[in-house]
């Protein structure tokens, strides 16, 4: 009588894809060959655009003036655009200030959304379905760009960066998506925390935040790009060019209306172009973004759809 061996279980492998559910179809090869296809031709519009504005920013003089402009193939790589604008002139103030802007715009607003979602998703707050319907009347009515304006100018924000980040604080859309997120939370963990005494900002921050750790994620990110890459306040509110943020500086670039400090000189003499700058910029734009969308990027099918499907 022979032993009968087991063969151990194999591994399950992090990149094959996922069971296929017992009604749906196998799908054809056409129909892969197809999707495939249809990946590349977007990929390549995406990254073709990128491709060339990169490529273009590291070139010399020499190499886009034989190119005619835009530069596809290079020709040798050079960082003087980059060591331009990063010497210390009006780009790289520019720089520090939407840095600077992001990250407290981003804080205050993450405060004051996560606080307002997570009273407005408990049932037995005060008010919570009053303010919770004046929220939503904003996302449908709105008093117009005079009357902000005339409100930023009487509360005394002209040239001031909190004109960059009070008039655009609050997106009740990312309200809405927390609390959603909040209220999908099991009620018997609260009760269970209560009993053991806890209070309303004890349960938000050692029970509610680690469990929303997505869907934080996720708004943290809308938040932080909205704010690099808004340029309509600071147009609006700002008059001393030294205050300027990035995307206003990279704006003036790209309309030719004047060379940054420091630069004008060096595009005059020939050793640097003005197409290669305006391309730096926008590199210095797109790269934060860029950098940090990865990390988020799989936090988006959790956050978003459980937080907009319940509550």
């Amino acid at each position: 009588m022979t032993a009968v061996i087991e063969k151990p279980a194999s591994k399950p492998r992090p990149w094959a894809a996922p069971p296929r559910p017992a009604w749906e179809e196998e799908p054809s090869k056409a129909g892969l060959a197809g999707k495939g296809i249809a990946l590349a031709f977007a990929c390549l519009a995406i990254l073709f655009p990128l491709w060339i504005v990169i490529v273009t920013s590291l070139s010399s003089r020499k190499t886009i003036d034989e190119a005619g402009g835009l530069v596809l193939v290079p020709k040798g790589i050079t960082f003087i655009a980059y060591q331009e604008l990063l010497s210390g002139g009006q780009v790289t103030r520019a720089a520090i200030i939407s840095i600077l802007v992001t990250l407290a715009g981003t804080l205050f607003s993450m405060a004051v959304s996560v606080l307002c979602a997570y009273g407005l998703s408990r049932s037995g707050s005060l008010g919570h379905r009053w303010i919770l319907m004046t929220l939503l009347a904003t996302m449908f009515f709105s008093a117009g760009l005079i009357p902000t304006y005339l409100l930023v100018q009487s509360l005394g924000l002209m040239d001031s960066y909190l004109a960059l980040i009070l008039p655009s604080a609050i997106s009740v859309f990312n309200i809405l998506v927390l609390r959603g997120f909040f209220m999908g939370i099991s009620p018997e963990l609260i009760d269970s925390a209560r009993i053991d005494g806890a209070g309303d900002f004890r349960i938000l921050r050692q029970i509610v935040m680690p469990l929303s750790r997505a869907v934080l994620a996720v708004i943290t990110l809308f938040y932080a790009v909205g704010y690099w890459s808004a340029w309509f306040n600071a147009s609006l509110y700002l008059n001393d060019q030294d205050m300027m943020p990035l995307q206003n500086v990279m704006i003036q670039l790209l309309q030719k209306q004047e060379a940054p400090v420091g630069l004008g000189q060096a595009i005059k003499t020939g050793q640097l172009s003005g197409l290669a700058v305006q391309m730096a910029v926008m590199v210095m734009a797109l790269l934060p973004v860029a950098v940090l969308s990865p990390f988020v990027q799989r936090h988006f099918k959790k956050g978003m759809l459980t937080g907009a499907v319940k509550g």
